[in-house]
């Protein structure tokens, strides 16, 4: 097979696992193939053992196809996955033809931003699915057996999710008896009923803020850290979304100014490094700091 044909069986596969479902003419017109050419390649997945699916005029890859997880573990990233592999290939240095190729091929299969979210694996695989038809098909769902974060309580939730966050990790819903948006951990969920009733509050679905610390919440507020080069290593390495939100300074340090969700990532971070971190802006992540320094005090 020439490597045009797998370059764009490749994108085609990116699309038919997508999140959003597509037509067969929407394929086509993104893709800048004919229909014949898109049912050609669909052929081509279902002789290689992939179920191919169908919700009315909409078509996609079954991720519970033969084959899909050793496939998902060579051609998904989660978003921070993304952001290190992108930073490897352009320190790469740009005389170098490899670079040029390696970017070229990447970049035609991914997308730019975010290159694509993993598939999820294991126990928890039949409850995303579940989530996802929902999700393509606007109903409520019952989450059953769900375990909140913040108690020892176990009970059923019925929710209208939405939005999923990368690598399947959490789900935004709709909690019909909170009436708000909130995220929901995969883990955590025992089972998922699909529902026959369809959403009632899609005008409200909103996804919240995540910040760098991957602390989620409604409010965001502005934290500006100056720091030397110890904690600028280990925050890049631990949070590498991080990188966007630095600039050097003229005396060899680090700023970093973002908006956060809360104070217990950042406050974590800080806590740890506090000879290499300098607090410029934030008053908020300060008394967190002098709180949680005197409950524990030795």
């Amino acid at each position: 097979m020439d490597q045009p044909k797998i370059e764009r069986l490749l994108r085609l596969m990116k699309l038919l696992t997508a999140n959003t479902t597509y037509t067969v003419d929407q394929l086509a017109e993104r893709l800048d193939m004919s229909r014949r050419t898109i049912y050609r390649y669909i052929d081509t997945f279902r002789d290689a053992g992939f179920v191919i699916k169908k919700s009315g005029d909409c078509i996609r890859l079954d991720k519970a196809s033969p084959h899909f997880k050793d496939i998902s573990q060579l051609v998904h990233f989660t978003e921070e996955e993304a952001v290190i592999l992108k930073s490897a290939i352009e320190s790469i240095d740009d005389t170098n033809l490899l670079k040029q190729n390696l970017k070229k091929k990447l970049y035609a299969v991914y997308d730019n931003k975010t290159l694509a979210d993993t598939v999820v694996r294991g126990k928890n695989a039949p409850n995303i699915r579940s989530l996802i038809e929902a999700i393509e098909e606007e109903r409520q769902v019952i989450l059953h057996g769900y375990q909140s974060a913040h108690g020892s309580a176990v009970r059923d939730r019925r929710v209208e999710p939405f939005a999923f966050t990368t690598n399947y990790v959490q789900v935004w819903c709709y909690d019909t008896e909170d009436g708000r948006c909130k995220l929901f951990k995969s883990s955590r969920i025992s089972s998922v009923e699909v529902t026959e009733t369809p959403w009632e509050h899609k005008a409200d679905h909103r996804e919240g803020f995540i910040d760098i610390f991957r602390i989620h919440g409604e409010e965001r507020t502005r934290i500006v850290l100056e720091m030397g080069l110890l904690a600028y290593n280990l925050l890049i390495e631990e949070y590498p979304l991080a990188e966007r939100n630095l600039k050097p300074t003229d005396n060899g340090r680090w700023l970093l100014d973002t908006e956060v969700a809360g104070m217990a990532g950042v406050g974590r971070f800080v806590v740890g490094l506090l000879d290499d971190i300098r607090i410029i802006e934030g008053p908020e992540l300060k008394a967190y700091i002098q709180a949680y320094m005197a409950k524990n005090a030795l």
